[in-house]
C-alpha cells in the first residue's frame, strides 16, 4: 500500500474501446503502479478534473510521497503547532483507570520452567522484577495468540514444563462500566484459561466471576478480543525482547502496530472483488444484444430459409473436416515414410559394424593361433640356465685351484731357499755327527712311514664302502619317491572317484547338480520373478546332447562352461539375474545377453563330410544353438582324432579351425601356414566331468565304483612298497652314520700317525742331517715340482679365458631368449586384450543390429497401419464429397461445423416454437412479444444500475485509500513530534525520517555533547547502548501514542541502559503511562527499581529466577 495509484473503470465503458485503460490495468485488480507526472495533484491526493472526465471515466490518486517535499512540510507547518499544544497539555492530565479490557491476574501451572505461578496487576503500571518474560507469553497464549508471535517457540509443546504432560494459563479480564461485554452474563470479571498437552490437544475455558462456564469456543474468545479492542498479536501491544532493526522492518512494524497494514490489504480485497463484479456485468451486457436479436426475430420463411443454407454449409463444413482429417493422416504418412530410409541406412550401418566386428575378431584370433607357443623357448632358456651355471661351476673350481696352485708355489719357493740354507749347514755338520746315530733315526723314520702308509690304506677302505652305502641310499631314496607319487596318484584318483561317486548318487536325485548350486530352486525363481525381456533361458546344457561319447572328455573342456550358462535378450535383466546367482553361491555361472534371432548360419559350416562341434551334438533349441554359435563358432570348428587328422582336414579346406581328441588346437590360415596349441584338460574333481553322460546315471556310478576299487588297489600295493623301501632306507642310513663314525677314527688315527712322522723328520733334520747329494735332490725335485705347477697355472689360465668367453655368448644367447619370452608374453597380452574388446563390440554391434531391425520392421508396420487409415480416409472424403454435391453446390469457405451446427439448432429451434404457436391469436402474440421486451428493459435496466453501483462502490474506495493516506501522514507526523518531545526529556534532539517510497523509517539522533561540537545527526548504529536503548524507548512511546489498545506490555527494555538512561526512560515511562486514559502497562526489567521513584499508580512485583533444571522451583510471590 506504501506505493499506490488505484485507476477506476466505467462499468458501461466498453473494455475493447478503451486500449489506454488495458495498458494501465494490472493482472487481478484495477490497482495502478505508475505514475502521471503530467498532471498536477491537488492538496488532497486527488488528481484535479479537467473538466473532459464523467463520473464513469477513471479517477487517480496517488500517495502522501508523491505529493513532493513541499507537501509535507507545509502538511507539517499546518497541524505540527496543534500536536505539540495537545502533547503540552497531555502532561498535566491524569488518565483514569480502565474499567474493561485489562488484564486483573494471570496465574501459569507447568507453563516453561514455573510448576504454579500467580501475578495480580494494577490497573495502571506495573513492574515486574526479575525478567519473567514468561509472563508475556502466558498472555499472548492465553488471550489466543500465535506462538511464533511470543519469540520462544514454534508450538504448545514447548511452553510446557519439562518433565510434565500438560500445562494451563489462566487469564482474568476486567469487565465493568457500560462498555462491558455480555455484562448479565460474565459479571464483573471474564476468566479465560487455556489447557494444552503434549499430545497437541488444546482447549478453552470461558467462565463468569463466580466460576461459571459460559462457553468453551475460540470465536467467543475472539468476540471478546474484538469488543475490548485486545490486539495481542499486535507487536506494539505485547513487545518482547527482539525488536526491528533494519530501516524496512522497522516500518513494517510501524504499519503492523498502527493497525495501517491490516486496513491496506482489506482495501486490496475489496477492489478485487469489485473488479471481478466489473468483469460479471460486462459478460452479462455482451449477452442483451442475442435476447435482443431473439425477441426482433426474422420471418418465417426465412428462417427456413436460413436453416436450409446452414444445412448446406454443415453439408460441406464437414467435408472440409474430413478434408483436414485426411490430409493431416497423408502428412503423418509421410513423415512415417521420410524416417524408413534413415532407420533403413541405420539397419545397413549396424550390419556392417557387425560383420567389421566380426571379421576383427576371426582375425585377431588367427593373429592369436599364429603366436603358438613358446615351449622350445623356455627348454632353451632351461638349458642355457643350467649351462651357465656348470660354468659357474668350474669357474668356482678354478679360483680353489688357483689359490692352491699359488700356495704351493709359495711353500716351493721357501722349500727351495731352505734346501739351499740347509745344504750349507749340512756341509759344515757333517763332521760332527756320527753313523749310528743316523742309522737308528733313520730305522724309525721307516716305521713312521710304514705305519701311516697302512692308516691311509684303511681310511681310503672306510670311504670307499661309505660311497657304496651313499649310493645304495639314493637308489632306495629315488625308489621310495617314486612309490610315494604313486601313492599321492593313487590318493587323488581315490578322491575323484569318490567326488563322481556322490555327484552320480547326487545327480539320482538332482539331474541339475553338474551345472551348479540349489539349480532347481533357481530355475522356479526365474519363473517367478518379472523380467524385462523374454525369461532368462538355462542352464544351456540342458538343451545340448553329445552323439559320440568319443568327444566327450574334449568337449567338457572346450563347451564345459557354455553348459552351465544362462541366456537373457535384455542387459537390465542381468544385474537381477546375476544377485539370484550371487545369493546361490554359484559364482561360476555366466550370463550372455543375446537377441533372439533365428539367422541362416548354413553358409559358414564346412562340407557334409566334414565332422565339426554342431554336427556332433544334438541341440534342441535354436536359440541355444545361435548362442553358441555366436560364442563359440561351433558350426565351422572341425573335429579331429588327432593333431595330424585334424591338420589334414583343415589343408583340404584350406583354411579353419581344429579340435583334436588328444586335446590340441590346430588353426590353418588362407593365406598358408598354420599353427597348433595345447589345449588345458579338467583337473581331477571338476565338476564339468559329469557333462555329456555316456550312460545311464546307474550304470555310470558302477563304472566310478570299480575304478575306485582298482585306484584303492593301487594304493595299498604303493603303500606296502613305500612301507618297505623305508625301512631299508633307514638301515642304510644307520649303516652309513657306523661308517662316518670309522671314517673320523681312521682319519684321526692316520693324523695321528702322519705328526709322528713329521715329528721324526724334523728330529732327524735336525740331529743327523742328511748328506749333501740328498739335499741337492730335494732340491731339484722342488725346481721341478714348480716349473709343473707353473705348467699347470698356464694350462688353467687358457681353460678359464675359454669358458669366460663361452660363458658371454651363453649370457647374450639367454639375454635374447628371454626378450623373445617377454615379447610374445606382451604380444599375447595385446592380442587377448584386442580379442576379448572385439568381441565386446561385435555383441554391441549384434545387438545394435537387432535393435534396428526391431525398429524398422515396427516402423513399416506403423507406415502400414496409417497408409491403411489414410486410404480409408480418402475413400470417406471421396463419398462424402460425392454425396454433398448431390445435396447442394460446393460452399467456400465453411465454418467449423460446432459453429454451424449451433447456429442451426438455434434456427430451428425458434422455428419449432413458431410452429408450436402456430395456433394462438395476435393479441397473445403481441402479450407475449411486449412481455419479453419489458424483461430486456429490466434487464438492461438493472445492468445500469449495478455498474453505476459498482463505480460508487469504487469511487468511496478511493475515498477511503485517500483517507488512509491521511491517517498514515497524520500518525507518521504524531509520531515524529512524540519521538522529539521525548528525546527532550534527556537533553537529545532527533527525528524520524519516514520514506513511503522505499517503505523504510530510521531514526536520527543527536546528544547533547554532539550539538556543540559535531552539529549534525547520529546515525543509531554509532550510539552507545544506553543511548540507542534510550532512542528505542521513545520510539516505542511515540507509536503507543498511536494505537487504541488497553495493554501495553514491554519486556527487558532496559538491558543496555546506563543509570541515566534507564532512570529517565522509567520517569518518562511513568509519567506517559498516568497521562493515559484507561490504559494499563505491564513491563519486565530485570534490575532494581531503587533509584526511581514511583507513585500510588505503579505497582511492583520482585521476582526470584527460577531454578531450571530442578524438579521443584523455589521462589517468592511478592506484590507491592
Amino acid at each position: 500500500m506504501a506505493k499506490r495509484r488505484a485507476v477506476v473503470v466505467s462499468d458501461d465503458e466498453d473494455p475493447q474501446s478503451s486500449q489506454a485503460s488495458k495498458r494501465a490495468k494490472t493482472e487481478d485488480s484495477d490497482i495502478q503502479v505508475q505514475r502521471t507526472p503530467e498532471k498536477k495533484p491537488g492538496v488532497n491526493g486527488k488528481i484535479k478534473d479537467d473538466g473532459n472526465s464523467s463520473d464513469e471515466g477513471e479517477v487517480d490518486i496517488r500517495d502522501a510521497e508523491e505529493e513532493g517535499e513541499e507537501f509535507e512540510k507545509r502538511f507539517e507547518e499546518e497541524n505540527g503547532d496543534a500536536i505539540r499544544q495537545r502533547l503540552e497539555a497531555r502532561s498535566q492530565v491524569v488518565g483514569g483507570i480502565a474499567e474493561h479490557g485489562i488484564i486483573e491476574c494471570i496465574e501459569m501451572t507447568n507453563f516453561m520452567c514455573h510448576p504454579r505461578l500467580r501475578f495480580t496487576f494494577g490497573p495502571q503500571i506495573n513492574f515486574i522484577i526479575g525478567g519473567k518474560s514468561a509472563v508475556l507469553s502466558a498472555i499472548t497464549i492465553a488471550l489466543g495468540g500465535k506462538t511464533i508471535s511470543t519469540g520462544r517457540g514454534s508450538g504448545l509443546k514447548s511452553f510446557i514444563r519439562e518433565g510434565q504432560n500438560k500445562a494451563e494459563v489462566t487469564i482474568t479480564l476486567k469487565n465493568q462500566g457500560e462498555e462491558a461485554y455480555r455484562p448479565m452474563d460474565y459479571g464483573k470479571s471474564i476468566v479465560i484459561t487455556r489447557t494444552f498437552t503434549r499430545q497437541g490437544a488444546s482447549s478453552w475455558s470461558i467462565k463468569s466471576k463466580d466460576g461459571r462456564k459460559i462457553s468453551d469456543k475460540r470465536d467467543e474468545l475472539a468476540a471478546i478480543c474484538d469488543h475490548m479492542n485486545i490486539q495481542v498479536d499486535n507487536p506494539l501491544n505485547v513487545l518482547t525482547q527482539g525488536f526491528a532493526s533494519h530501516p524496512s522492518d522497522k516500518y513494517k512494524f510501524f504499519l503492523r502496530g498502527t493497525q495501517l497494514s491490516q486496513l491496506s490489504e482489506e482495501y486490496d480485497l475489496c477492489l478485487a472483488h469489485v473488479n471481478q463484479a466489473r468483469k460479471v456485468l460486462h459478460q452479462k451486457k455482451q449477452a442483451l444484444p442475442e435476447l435482443r436479436a431473439t425477441i426482433q426475430g426474422g420471418h418465417p420463411r426465412e428462417q427456413r430459409h436460413k436453416a436450409d443454407e446452414l444445412k448446406k454449409e454443415l453439408a460441406w463444413a464437414h467435408v472440409a473436416t474430413k478434408e483436414h482429417e485426411m490430409e493431416a493422416k497423408f502428412q503423418e504418412v509421410a513423415k512415417a515414410q521420410q524416417r524408413l530410409p534413415k532407420i533403413q541406412e541405420k539397419v545397413e550401418h549396424a550390419e556392417a559394424q557387425f560383420k567389421l566386428a566380426s571379421d576383427e575378431v576371426e582375425r585377431l584370433e588367427g593373429e592369436f593361433a599364429d603366436l603358438g607357443n613358446i615351449d622350445h623357448l623356455n627348454q632353451q632358456a632351461k638349458e642355457l640356465q643350467d649351462n651357465i651355471r656348470v660354468n659357474k661351476t668350474s669357474l668356482n673350481q678354478f679360483k680353489n685351484d688357483e689359490k692352491e696352485m699359488s700356495a704351493s708355489m709359495t711353500g716351493l719357493n721357501k722349500a727351495i731357499q731352505e734346501y739351499d740354507v740347509k745344504i750349507a749347514e749340512e756341509t759344515r755338520r757333517m763332521e760332527t755327527h756320527t753313523l749310528a746315530r743316523r742309522e737308528e733315526l733313520n730305522r724309525r723314520l721307516e716305521e713312521a712311514k710304514q705305519a701311516v702308509a697302512t692308516a691311509e690304506q684303511a681310511h681310503r677302505a672306510v670311504c670307499e664302502e661309505k660311497r657304496t652305502k651313499s649310493t645304495a641310499t639314493d637308489e632306495c631314496k629315488q625308489k621310495g619317491m617314486a612309490a610315494q607319487n604313486q601313492m599321492k596318484q593313487s590318493q587323488e584318483r581315490i578322491e575323484e572317484c569318490n567326488t563322481m561317486i556322490n555327484r552320480c548318487k547326487e545327480r539320482e536325485n538332482n539331474s541339475l547338480a553338474p551345472y551348479g548350486r540349489d539349480m532347481k530352486h533357481i530355475l522356479e525363481q526365474i519363473k517367478q520373478m518379472r523380467w524385462h525381456g523374454d525369461t532368462p533361458i538355462g542352464p544351456l546344457g540342458l538343451h545340448v546332447r553329445l552323439k559320440d561319447q568319443a568327444w566327450a572328455a574334449l568337449l567338457r573342456s572346450q563347451l564345459g562352461t557354455l553348459m552351465s550358462a544362462f541366456a537373457c535378450t535384455d542387459p537390465r535383466d542381468r544385474p537381477q539375474l546375476k544377485r539370484l546367482f550371487e545369493q546361490t553361491k554359484n559364482h561360476h555361472i555366466n550370463i550372455i545377453i543375446s537377441e533372439r534371432d533365428e539367422f541362416d548360419y548354413s553358409s559358414g559350416e564346412p562340407p557334409a563330410k566334414v565332422l565339426t562341434v554342431l554336427r556332433a551334438l544334438e541341440i534342441s533349441d535354436p536359440y541355444v544353438l545361435r548362442i553358441l554359435i555366436n560364442q563359440s563358432n561351433i558350426e565351422r570348428t572341425v573335429l579331429g582324432r588327432n593333431r595330424k587328422a585334424g591338420d589334414d582336414t583343415l589343408i583340404g579346406l584350406r583354411s579353419g579351425v581344429a579340435w583334436t581328441a588328444d586335446f590340441m588346437r590346430v588353426t590353418r590360415y588362407s593365406e598358408g601356414g598354420g599353427s597348433s596349441i595345447k589345449l588345458n584338460r579338467l583337473s581331477p574333481g571338476d565338476p564339468r566331468h559329469m557333462l555329456f553322460p555316456a550312460n545311464d546315471n546307474a550304470t555310470e556310478l558302477r563304472d566310478w565304483q570299480e575304478k575306485l576299487r582298482v585306484a584303492e588297489s593301487t594304493y595299498q600295493s604303493a603303500s606296502a612298497e613305500c612301507k618297505q623301501l623305508m625301512d631299508l632306507y633307514n638301515r642304510i642310513t644307520q649303516e652309513c652314520r657306523t661308517l662316518d663314525q670309522r671314517e673320523r677314527t681312521a682319519l684321526e688315527n692316520l693324523r695321528n700317525l702322519k705328526a709322528t712322522h713329521s715329528q721324526l723328520q724334523d728330529e732327524a733334520n735336525e740331529e743327523m742331517p742328511a748328506g749333501v747329494t740328498h739335499l741337492q735332490t730335494a732340491k731339484e725335485e722342488a725346481e721341478e715340482e714348480k716349473k709343473l705347477i707353473l705348467q699347470q697355472f698356464e694350462d688353467l689360465a687358457l681353460r678359464k679365458a675359454a669358458i669366460n668367453q663361452t660363458q658371454k655368448g651363453l649370457l647374450t644367447e639367454l639375454n635374447q631368449v628371454k626378450e623373445q619370452i617377454r615379447t610374445f608374453e606382451t604380444t599375447r597380452g595385446q592380442i587377448t586384450a584386442k580379442v576379448e574388446e572385439a568381441v565386446t563390440n561385435r555383441l554391441d554391434a549384434q545387438n545394435n543390429r537387432n535393435h534396428y531391425a526391431k525398429k524398422l520392421e515396427a516402423e513399416q508396420r506403423t507406415v502400414q497401419d496409417l497408409e491403411a487409415v489414410a486410404e480409408t480416409l480418402q475413400q470417406e472424403f471421396t463419398d462424402w464429397t460425392a454425396r454433398a454435391r448431390e445435396y447442394c453446390e460446393p460452399v467456400e469457405n465453411p465454418r467449423k461445423v460446432a459453429v454451424v451446427q449451433r447456429q442451426l439448432e438455434s434456427v430451428q429451434t425458434a422455428l419449432k416454437e413458431r410452429e408450436r404457436r402456430q395456433g394462438a391469436s395476435v393479441e397473445e402474440m403481441t402479450v407475449e412479444v411486449n412481455k419479453a421486451k419489458a424483461d430486456l428493459d429490466s434487464a438492461e435496466h438493472d445492468l445500469r444500475t449495478l455498474a453505476a453501483l459498482n463505480n460508487t462502490i469504487k469511487k468511496s474506495l478511493v475515498l477511503r485509500l485517500d483517507k488512509w493516506h491521511e491517517f498514515r501522514r497524520h500518525i507518521a507526523l504524531r509520531c515524529k513530534l512524540v519521538f522529539q518531545y521525548h528525546l527532550s526529556n534527556r537533553g537529545y534532539y532527533g527525528k524520524v525520517l519516514f520514506d513511503h517510497v522505499n517503505q523504510t523509517l530510521q531514526l536520527k539522533v543527536q546528544t547533547d555533547d554532539q550539538a556543540a561540537t559535531q552539529g549534525r545527526d547520529k546515525d543509531p548504529r554509532s550510539l552507545s547502548g544506553g543511548e540507542k536503548s534510550f532512542s528505542t524507548i521513545c520510539l516505542l512511546l511515540s507509536l503507543w501514542d498511536s494505537i487504541g489498545c488497553p495493554l501495553r506490555c514491554l519486556d527487558e527494555f532496559d538491558v543496555f541502559m546506563d543509570a541515566v538512561n534507564r532512570r529517565i526512560s522509567m520517569r518518562m515511562m511513568i509519567d506517559t503511562a498516568n497521562a493515559s486514559d484507561k490504559k494499563q502497562y505491564i513491563l519486565i526489567t530485570p534490575q532494581e527499581m531503587g533509584s526511581v521513584n514511583v507513585g500510588h499508580t505503579v505497582r511492583v512485583h520482585r521476582m526470584s529466577d527460577p531454578e531450571r533444571g530442578q524438579g521443584v522451583l523455589a521462589f517468592g510471590n511478592a506484590s507491592t
